[in-house]
């Protein structure tokens, strides 16, 4: 059983353990098992590690060392760190280095702890199986076959396979949860805001949110407590007093399932086996199971397949091979703007860029995203109400295992569907979180979905931690 953060920080603390034997050992693996799996596209630099080593040793001497002192971390290569590469695993930024430090990463180097590699990712966080990657697939741990999933595949596959304890991820519409689920770890998607999104390569602005991955509930609270919090930086940022009230005698252990939403064609019959299973272990240790209806639940895909193209077509205009990133020469500057991003951006990217500019163009701008917009308030109302009744609410975080490679790649739609259940929470903004909840006959990591209301991630814990013990 891997150590928690907290007990490796115990053992730093006391020197039974030094921080320069604990990097190495994490080295040591990320050397051994990601050539084949391809988790990371690369580590920091040395200068850079060196460092923070060298930071994180001063904390422990003097006494201001907090859980992530001297604990390696892998963070999204969407990401930015001062000074090193950040890809977002595409060609268009395939040399690009970063002028400043993301909030996230500002806040992880004051904790002490060590940034040692980028992730691979589905490119521009675009895609559920980190097969978009301009630079090669991550594969599954358990199964070399198998996708890890997406966006955050890299993040998620280099925690289940020893390489750190922590990451980060971002989520969109499910890409800290869904890989989450398929590599075996938990995964926490935050509250809309809670996590600055400054130095996030930008997605869908009003979806994208960071997030991490650790092997334990725990963990991720650990570095939850240390990256979230209100930052000048962003203006989406929440302020102290918007948080709301945290308490956990507020917690009444009632869980809401929208059974309706669930049961549907397209579920894999084990998905539903081991949810069912697993809500009947949650009964026994006290909570009550109540289904619920969230009449508009059903339209939330199409909602977030209108609105985040849109916002992937205005974000990405940036990338114009001008003022950065590849560029690629042309007889006029229009052509070396169209040269630069044929060259640059993968087929998903082009795919979703073209969708969000048809939705937002003159005559097509009411008829989609107006209306998208309208549905996406009234399912926010929705949820409120919900919330009023349960802690809550469950769902499976797939419906399906980790497929196999190659198996959805020509088949945009089916890989659109995988997202059905992890993309509500970030069309009303709220925090949900995946958690190891079994496998499959074959081996295969299940993921159980608890999604809880606005800035309650308190709630999570908890249920998390008691779901853990079951």
């Amino acid at each position: 059983m891997q150590k928690t953060l907290k007990q490796l920080h115990e053992e730093l603390k006391s020197g039974t353990l030094t921080v320069d034997d604990l990097v190495s050992s994490y080295k040591k693996v990320i050397n051994e098992k990601d050539g084949e799996i391809h988790a990371l596209l690369g580590m920091y630099s040395d200068s850079l590690v060196a460092s923070q080593i060298t930071k994180a040793k001063e904390m422990f001497a003097n006494g201001t060392a907090t859980v992530l002192t001297g604990i390696p971390i892998v963070l999204k290569d969407n990401i930015l760190v001062k000074g090193e590469y950040a890809t977002g695993a595409s060609k268009i930024l395939e040399n690009y280095v970063a002028t400043y430090d993301a909030t996230v990463v500002t806040r992880l180097k004051e904790a002490g702890a060590i940034l040692l590699a980028r992730a691979n990712m589905d490119e521009f966080a675009m895609g559920g199986s980190t097969e978009n990657s301009a630079f090669g697939v991550t594969k599954n741990p358990y199964d070399l076959t198998k996708v890890s999933g997406g966006s955050s595949g890299g993040s998620a596959a280099v925690v289940a396979y020893g390489g750190v304890p922590v990451s980060l991820g971002s989520d969109t519409g499910g890409s800290i949860r869904q890989p989450a689920s398929f590599c075996g770890v938990v995964g926490l998607k935050t509250t809309y805001g809670d996590v600055s999104r400054y130095g996030l390569m930008a997605m869908g602005s009003s979806l994208d949110q960071i997030g991490p991955f650790g092997k334990s509930v725990e963990d991720v609270e650990e570095v939850y407590k240390i990256i979230s919090g209100y930052d000048v930086h962003d203006s989406t940022s929440l302020k102290d007093g918007e948080r709301g009230i945290k308490n956990e005698e507020q917690i009444k252990k009632v869980i809401g399932v929208p059974r309706d939403f669930i049961n549907r064609d397209g579920i894999d019959k084990e998905v539903i086996t081991n949810f069912n299973e697993s809500l009947e272990k949650l009964k026994k240790s006290g909570y009550l199971i109540k289904d619920i209806t969230i009449p508009n639940l059903e339209k939330a895909l199409s909602v977030y397949y209108i609105i985040m193209p849109a916002e992937v077509s205005s974000n990405l205009a940036r990338y114009d091979g001008i003022r950065y990133g590849l560029s690629r020469g042309g007889e006029t500057s229009i052509r070396s703007y169209f040269e630069s991003r044929t060259a640059g951006f993968g087929e998903e990217v082009r795919r979703r860029i073209l969708l969000g500019t048809y939705v937002l163009s003159s005559g097509y701008y009411d008829a989609y995203y107006n209306k998208a917009n309208i549905v996406r308030a009234m399912l926010t109302e929705e949820f409120v109400k919900i919330f009023k009744d349960v802690d809550v609410i469950a769902t499976p975080t797939s419906p399906v295992p980790a497929f196999g490679i190659g198996e959805k790649t020509k088949d945009p739609l089916a890989m659109y569907l995988a997202d059905i259940f992890t993309v509500p929470a970030n069309i009303v903004g709220v925090p949900a979180i995946s958690i190891p909840s079994g496998k499959t006959e074959k081996g295969l990591p299940f993921g159980m979905q608890f999604t809880a209301a606005h800035t309650r991630e308190d709630v999570l814990f908890t249920i998390g931690k008691d779901f853990e013990k079951l």
